[in-house]
């Protein structure tokens, strides 16, 4: 081989091998840029939320935000906010969906179009509730180990935690859900939505994958427009969030943090 054949063949070498290694390189990037996104996830919270759904994308959410609407807080608790209460070790008070909810109760407050606000609590300790074979099995779970609770500390386990207590005005509905997880059903709820007109409705609160898409889902099912705030709710482990939010988001409701909730009330609508 010449000293000319020689030189050719080692820049093909060369450039063999660099090609290699900005391929190799680039697909240890491609690998590690899933890795670092699925451990935010596992985060929950803001982290999880995804992005809006292709049929979601269409809409002016804007727009739909200024409709008659109603402010759904569902199980936000003593129970699940303070140490001292009955599902205190999923240690709520240290995440985020409190100050997510107080901001977004607060912009829907001052946004005017806002006709009803529902604090729904969702009892723990279900003793006098009507209970199938399947309920009373269920609701004895919860309490395992709390059955010698007194009667006070039991009330108090369910009464709305202070930072949204605050938030409480004249008029704003204060019940319990009655059946598993909708306040769709055997409550007030349907009758105030239905005479006050309202289209909209936004849901805060927990669990996630419980009582909130199962509002979401009696929402759509009854007409209405829900919208999950993604941030203002929370899941019982974090890691469980990112799923939740997908099926959520995917079927029966956009899911938005609480900035973008308050960015969208300021916003003008498109048309």
């Amino acid at each position: 081989m010449s000293t000319t054949d020689n030189n050719i063949a080692t820049r093909r070498q060369f450039v063999s091998g660099v090609a290699g290694a900005v391929t190799a390189a680039a697909t240890v990037a491609s690998v590690a840029a899933p890795a670092r996104a699925d451990d935010k996830k596992k985060l929950g919270g803001v982290h999880a939320i995804p992005e809006l759904a292709t049929q979601w994308q269409s809409l002016d959410l804007a727009k739909i935000l200024k409709y008659p609407a109603a402010f759904l807080s569902v199980s936000q608790n003593n129970s699940l906010y303070l140490p001292t209460g009955a599902q205190a070790a999923e240690r709520q008070w240290e995440r985020g969906s409190l100050p997510a909810t107080v901001k977004v109760a607060q912009a829907a407050r001052a946004a005017g179009n806002f006709k009803t606000f529902a604090w729904i609590g969702y009892e723990v300790f279900r003793e006098a509730y009507p209970q199938s074979e399947f309920d009373a099995a269920q609701y004895a779970s919860w309490i395992k180990g709390k059955e010698d609770w007194s009667p006070e500390k039991k009330k108090a386990d369910n009464d709305l935690v202070a930072e949204l207590r605050a938030l409480v005005q004249p008029g704003d509905l204060e019940f319990n859900e009655q059946a598993l997880q909708t306040a769709f059903v055997g409550t007030r709820l349907p009758l105030d939505l239905a005479r006050k007109g309202i289209k909209t409705i936004v849901i805060t609160g927990i669990h996630l994958d419980w009582c909130i898409e199962g509002n979401a889902r009696a929402a759509r099912d009854n007409g209405y427009l829900p919208i999950v705030i993604g941030d203002a709710t929370a899941a019982q482990k974090p890691e469980q969030e990112a799923a939740a939010f997908e099926r959520i988001n995917s079927f029966f409701a956009p899911v938005i943090s609480s900035d973008t909730f308050v960015k969208l009330l300021n916003e003008p609508t498109r048309s």
